[in-house]
């Protein structure tokens, strides 16, 4: 009998170095891990693999004419995206400047810098745990993927969620646990 399961073809989000024990590039990732609080190498790669994507995608379109349909449709698709998630700012919106995009230009984007850049945590590590932690949302919604990139439009609505103890929420294990004894205490001291 045949189901109705939806099948989806998964595919690998990052590409491993050529060469795994160059010393400038592991000096470097690094140096990127440490910036911006990532988890592991592979995070980076991510980014790396998604950003050569999007340079490939802007190589390829500048190939074409400039007057060809499909540079003048998929470009402007590209580059409203590009300004959408704040990677290019408003007076480079070319093609060309697709290209000059850093690893570095897409981590600051990513949520988890985005919450320490605003203030709401101490550190990048704080950050991502208040995020997997379930403190953190963007407009309405809760979000605790830590590499979730923050578009310009919702910047500003990235605060504490309304259930957390952080926000407006209840108080925590710890804080009920500490006014519990508090009380236990002063009732205590009465008798």
């Amino acid at each position: 009998m045949p189901t109705n399961a939806m099948h989806r073809n998964y595919r690998k989000t990052f590409k491993t170095p050529r060469r795994p024990y160059e010393k400038e590039r592991l000096d470097a990732e690094l140096k990127l891990v440490g910036e911006y609080g990532l988890r592991c190498k592979r995070e980076i790669w991510r980014v790396q693999y998604a950003l050569a994507k999007l340079r490939k995608a802007a190589r390829t379109l500048l190939t074409l004419d400039p007057k060809d349909p499909k540079r003048i449709f998929e470009g402007a698709a590209l580059l409203r995206r590009m300004s959408r998630y704040g990677l290019l700012a408003d007076d480079e919106l070319d093609l060309d400047s697709i290209l000059q995009l850093t690893t570095q230009k897409l981590l600051e984007r990513r949520l988890q810098t985005k919450v320490y850049k605003q203030g709401l945590a101490k550190s990048v590590h704080h950050a991502r745990v208040l995020i997997r932690q379930r403190h953190i949302r963007v407009g309405n919604q809760l979000v605790n993927v830590p590499s979730f990139n923050v578009r310009t439009s919702s910047e500003k609505h990235i605060d504490f969620s309304t259930n957390s103890p952080y926000g407006q929420g209840p108080p925590g294990r710890v804080a009920k646990k500490r006014a519990a004894s508090r009380a236990a205490a002063g009732g205590d001291d009465e008798e």
